[in-house]
């Protein structure tokens, strides 16, 4: 008989909870709302959203009138200043721990460091906390990138608040040679980490996993990465994508899913996979 497990902590992070909540309550009948950008990195939840009268746009120039959200990812500070002077309305969902690696960053850029953002440069959240850094802000998000830096007087450190707790750690054992007075803010979430862990543990304790959450998603991707370490892995969007041949010769199975994946979603996968 096949058993399918279900990681100790999957799903939904307080962070995206909060995103979803917030676009939802700015939904009236006077107003249009729209996210800039997807609010997360969930295809079905957007299209979702949108099916209760929640909007994307991909810049602010698209619209004069109406409710802005700013999504959980985060924004830099022009932003802010064009939504005023357009005088549109504002919802900002910008996750709180996000939030907190931007007021890092700037932190460190105003006490006259050189800002490191261990993160990949190319995604929204760590754009933004570069922005609020300011000129002269770099990312990195490999070990041979940052060999690559030069010698720095003073150095700060933040992370990408979904990287994993280990790379930092190997990354910042890079830093910490490229100059004499560094200081290290850690801005990891604990929802990544114990997602993490717990993916890893059960990886570890079953033969297959699959990994649930969009395939745009950074830390729903580093999951898949970590499980498939430790047995065959597969990353989904959806129930659909489950296939029978994936389960001939299997008795145990694990899921997780990432932070941005809703609940409807990991409880069809996990209900495929106990028919399959």
């Amino acid at each position: 008989m096949r058993e399918v497990y279900l990681a100790e902590n999957l799903g939904f992070c307080y962070g995206v909870k909060r995103a979803i909540q917030l676009a939802e309550d700015s939904v009236t009948p006077q107003s249009r709302s729209y996210t800039l950008g997807p609010i997360i990195h969930n295809p079905q939840m957007v299209a979702r959203l949108a099916e209760e009268g929640i909007g994307k746009i991909e810049t602010l120039d698209e619209i004069a009138q109406g409710t802005v959200i700013v999504r959980s990812h985060g924004v830099g500070p022009h932003v802010y200043e064009k939504i005023e002077a357009k005088g549109l309305n504002l919802v900002d969902a910008t996750c709180p721990h996000v939030r907190k690696a931007q007021n890092a960053a700037r932190q460190l850029s105003d006490d006259g460091c050189q800002v490191v953002i261990v993160g990949d440069k190319n995604h929204p959240e760590v754009r933004s906390i570069l922005e609020w850094a300011g000129e002269g802000a770099v990312a990195v998000d490999t070990e041979e990138e940052a060999a690559g830096l030069p010698m720095y007087g003073r150095l700060g450190i933040v992370s990408q608040t979904t990287f994993s707790g280990a790379r930092f750690k190997k990354i910042v054992s890079v830093l910490l040679d490229k100059s004499s007075d560094v200081r290290i803010i850690r801005t990891i979430c604990t929802a990544t980490d114990l997602r993490q862990s717990a993916a890893v543990k059960l990886a570890g304790e079953v033969e297959l996993m699959i990994v649930v959450g969009g395939k745009n998603s950074a830390n729903t991707t580093k999951l898949a990465q970590l499980c498939s370490e430790k047995c065959k892995t597969y990353h989904i969007e959806t129930a659909a994508e489950v296939c029978d041949e994936w389960f001939a010769t299997i008795k145990k199975i694990g899921i997780t899913a990432g932070a941005s994946t809703p609940d409807w979603i990991i409880k069809e996968v996990y209900e495929k996979c106990q028919k399959k």
